[in-house]
């Protein structure tokens, strides 16, 4: 039964990424791990890594410059230590202010996409993204942000932010993209 759920479940990713008319990044759809959101729903991202870290009203958000204003709403990639899920002090503000926004307005979505770099396990990867973006969904909803307006998926080490295997590119691909969608 599980196994069926999950082929179907990777089925309907695929079908759904094919459909967005986004640009997939090449061997960027294999091996996805998508979380259950409170609403049930499941929704897995199929955006580049070009596109994520370009910050407010990049192509990757789905709803263009959706979020909110200022120099701590464009900022949409939380950094994690190495094996961390703790939200580092630097990016705190920066979670309580898409935390206020989304709040403020509960017809919004977002997506909480986490990433880790290439090392440990690919299992391991894949719950340590998920515990990030748990985090930051947490963070969320400490400020108000109703459950159902939140969906997580963990992508481990799959979409890489910046190749390489040096600690500067290990550092950009720990990390958190928070992705507004409707």
């Amino acid at each position: 039964m599980r196994k069926t759920l999950t082929v179907l479940l990777m089925a309907s990713v695929l079908a759904l990424s094919a459909c967005s008319g986004k640009k997939v990044k090449p061997g960027a759809t294999g091996g996805e791990a998508v979380s259950s959101t409170a609403a049930g729903a499941q929704t897995a991202g199929a955006d580049g890594a070009e596109a994520s870290t370009k910050g407010a009203g990049s192509a990757g958000n789905a709803v263009g410059a959706l979020g909110p204003s200022g120099a701590l709403g464009s900022q949409r990639v939380i950094y994690f230590d190495f094996d961390s899920s703790d939200i580092r002090p630097e990016f705190v503000d920066v979670v309580a202010a898409h935390g206020r926004f989304l709040a403020s307005n509960a017809s919004i979505h977002v997506r909480l996409e986490g990433h880790t770099d290439e090392r440990g396990t690919r299992e391991y990867n894949i719950g340590l993204g998920e515990r990030r973006a748990q985090t930051v969904k947490r963070a969320l909803a400490l400020q108000g942000v109703q459950e159902s307006q939140i969906a997580t998926v963990s992508y481990g080490e799959e979409r890489p932010a910046v190749a390489g295997s040096d600690e500067a590119a290990y550092s950009k691909n720990r990390r958190v993209e928070i992705f507004y969608i409707n």
